[in-house]
């Protein structure tokens, strides 16, 4: 333990240095006007693995951003562990929100600020340097693969065609994904199951052209008011999801297990002031916890519609839209949940508007073994660095292909983040803290050690 300590202290300016060249990529796979930053990237990533070390460093093609692939194949008699992260970010927008700019790495209160600073671009980084200080030191005790993608935060369309074929090339005991939370650092935890997800698109359609709102205003079916009614009609007064058989498969969890899942520390006053609000907001019978972790949610993304300039104008508007994610728990499917939705929506709509619903992406729900070696072996690793035995939780974020490598390669994940709730993903100000990016690089190689030994 105390080699990698003394490592990373002497290596720590460097380690951040590299970080901050890999956060000034705009890598936004969702924006084609990124495509050279995306793939600009995925260069610096093969480099990167190249010079820690790994061996057949390949940018892989796919019909989409590619995939980075490298690996140290030392002892064949050796546990493989391959390394999943993701190299490409969301949007920034609204740019005018970031107190500085997103792609330009600024460090104020101990903590990075960029876009993909957590996810995924310091937590995947963190297993690259790790892997380092294990070849440098002669300390690499399983043999290592890594697959870095480029097209996470739009649904990992072409992951599943290279994973199906790349089976053999892919083989490995266990997977590795850094791209979740923990509690605190105080409070270390590792989570033991993600939610799955249902992303949709609506359209609704009236009148065949925006209309002069005193003119036809009352007499024609305005879209943006009816898709808001339809919106606000899929929660009860409880918070409940009123979509004819949303809740038929949820696996519902025992009191027990509710109770030692509400036993990680939480401080809603800290939780309310961290958000800026006054009250929480959510179904009724549950925890916070509970709502973010084991029950399945409706949420909207975004909705627009009409003219949302500066200054008025005085218009129906011919269409209204909306994105709609569904976060989805053990035993729900997405593409049932997402046929629920679709059948659903399209039932409500009063005859004065059209309907549409375009299924984006989806993923499934997991929950990972606790009495794994590979968990123990994390759980370990975990507790020398913090000096606290973590504590197990539900992430209530969606890591779709965790459930397609266990399908595609039959191998369980473990899912050892470092980056924090508070951390702004997916929002304006991301941040990564950096005694959680360098605890991160000072625990893996544990994590490599005691699997090792534990797999004997």
């Amino acid at each position: 333990m105390q080699n990698i300590k003394d490592y990373v202290e002497a290596n720590k300016d460097r380690f951040l240095e590299e970080l901050f060249e890999l956060l000034r990529f705009p890598s936004v796979s969702a924006d084609p006007q990124f495509k050279e930053g995306v793939l600009n990237t995925a260069e610096f990533v093969a480099q990167k693995l190249k010079d820690a070390g790994a061996d057949n460093v390949e940018i892989c093609p796919t019909a989409g951003y590619p995939i980075v692939y490298g690996e140290k194949i030392f002892d064949p008699s050796l546990p493989t562990v391959l390394v999943y992260g993701h190299y490409d970010v969301q949007p920034a927008d609204p740019i005018e929100l970031w107190e500085t700019p997103p792609f330009e790495p600024t460090v104020r209160d101990g903590k990075i600020y960029a876009r993909g600073a957590a996810d995924d671009k310091g937590q995947f980084y963190m297993h690259v340097k790790a892997f380092e200080y294990m070849m440098k030191n002669n300390a690499l005790a399983c043999n290592v693969k890594f697959m870095i993608e480029g097209e996470e935060e739009v649904g990992s369309a072409n992951l599943g065609i290279f994973v199906s074929a790349n089976k053999e090339r892919l083989k490995a005991d266990v997977i590795v994904i850094s791209d979740t939370s923990m509690i605190s650092l105080e409070s270390p935890s590792l989570e033991t199951g993600l939610r799955g997800l249902s992303y949709v698109e609506v359209e609704v359609t009236g009148p065949n052209r925006d209309l002069h709102s005193g003119v036809y205003g009352g007499a024609v079916g305005n879209p943006a008011t009816i898709l808001a009614k339809m919106i606000a009609s899929l929660h009860d007064e409880n918070n409940h999801i009123t979509i004819p058989g949303f809740y038929d498969d949820v696996l519902e969890l025992t009191e027990a297990e509710r109770k030692a899942l509400n036993e990680a520390p939480f401080d809603i006053e800290t939780y309310e002031e961290d958000l800026g609000v006054q009250e929480l907001w959510g179904e009724k019978g549950f925890t916070t916890i509970e709502r973010t972790g084991i029950r399945p949610t409706l949420e909207v993304n975004g909705i627009w519609g009409g003219y949302i300039g500066e200054g008025a104008k005085t218009v129906l508007p011919s269409k209204a839209f909306a994105k709609i994610s569904m976060r989805l728990v053990p035993n729900q499917n997405s593409e049932r949940i997402t046929k629920l939705f679709k059948d659903h929506f399209e039932a409500i709509a009063p005859k004065s508007v059209k309907v549409e619903v375009k299924p984006h992406h989806g993923g499934e729900p997991v929950v990972t073994p606790t009495d794994s070696i590979a968990y123990k072996a994390a759980e370990k690793a975990l507790e020398e660095t913090f000096n606290k035995k973590p504590i197990p939780t539900r992430g209530g974020g969606s890591i779709p292909i965790v459930a397609l490598f266990e399908k595609e390669l039959g191998i369980k994940t473990v899912l050892l983040g470092f980056g924090l709730d508070s951390d702004n993903l997916h929002s304006p100000n991301e941040k990564y803290g950096i005694e959680n990016y360098l605890k991160g690089i000072e625990t893996i190689p544990l994590f490599h050690k005691y699997y090792a030994e534990m797999s004997r």
